[in-house]
């Protein structure tokens, strides 16, 4: 396995693996590299559609040139990295799973911002923390917030100190599924809204019922699978008899 930094080279094959749409695992089994190295890279310097090989390169140029000093970026490692936790596989861990999110449509922010609180062995951080840890405004951090409240996948709550600390608990996937099963509802009310308006029996309106009784169905299965699965995981076992 190559070790030390990537090359101008390696970043251009980087560059071409992410422009065919090869997962970072593809990319770093033909450069003979760890996936963590090439997540790094790739997220270090402008991400999956932002990323240029000349770009990183001289970038880490300059990285590599600029005194050590320590930084923000380090002192906010311990937030995810205790417990013994190896902190550079929780940092390359990180940028895979916010990845992931960001690739599932949420926006990069909000992706890093939930990531940190999934992976926090508490579940929760304040503001603070997560500015320290991110390297980002408070603006940036209370707009990713916003947006993560009102998708339902974290809540928040104030501790013994009066700050407000936000959680990702155990019920995080189940509330962003409901979450999404009222929106499925409301666009098959919506659509439904619309047939007497272009017609019955019209194409235009035939398709707005066809969208509606298929958002329906998709809304109140989704609604259904969700308690369902909720219950099941929930269920405690009883104690084993002695």
């Amino acid at each position: 396995m190559s070790g030390g930094r990537l090359s101008q080279k390696e970043r251009q094959q980087i560059a071409l693996g992410l422009a065919d749409d090869l997962p970072y695992a593809e990319i770093a089994r033909r450069l003979d590299r760890p996936t963590s190295t090439v997540t790094r890279e790739v997220m270090r310097n402008g991400g999956p559609t932002g990323y240029q090989a000349d770009a990183a390169h001289r970038a880490t140029e300059r990285r590599a040139h600029r005194p050590k000093q320590t930084t923000r970026r380090t002192q906010g490692k311990p937030l995810l990295a205790g417990n013994g936790r190896d902190a550079e596989a929780v940092r390359a861990y990180e940028e895979l799973f916010t990845t992931l999110l960001t690739a599932q449509g949420l926006p990069k922010m909000a992706s890093r911002v939930l990531t940190c609180l999934l992976i926090a062995e508490a579940g929760s951080l304040t503001a603070a923390e997560l500015v320290q840890h991110l390297q980002v405004s408070p603006a940036s951090v209370s707009k990713a917030i916003a947006f993560l409240e009102e998708q339902g996948l974290i809540r928040r709550e104030r501790d013994e100190r009066r700050r407000e600390r936000y959680f990702a608990d155990n019920d995080v996937w189940y509330q962003s599924t409901i979450a999404s099963a009222q929106g499925i509802g409301r666009l098959a009310e919506t659509a439904r809204q619309g047939v007497p308006i272009l017609g019955h029996g019209t194409l235009a309106g035939t398709r707005l019922e066809n969208i509606a009784r298929f958002s329906d169905f998709i809304s109140e299965t989704i609604f259904r699978a969700a308690e369902q699965v909720r219950d099941v995981l929930h269920t405690q076992a009883p104690p084993t008899e002695k």
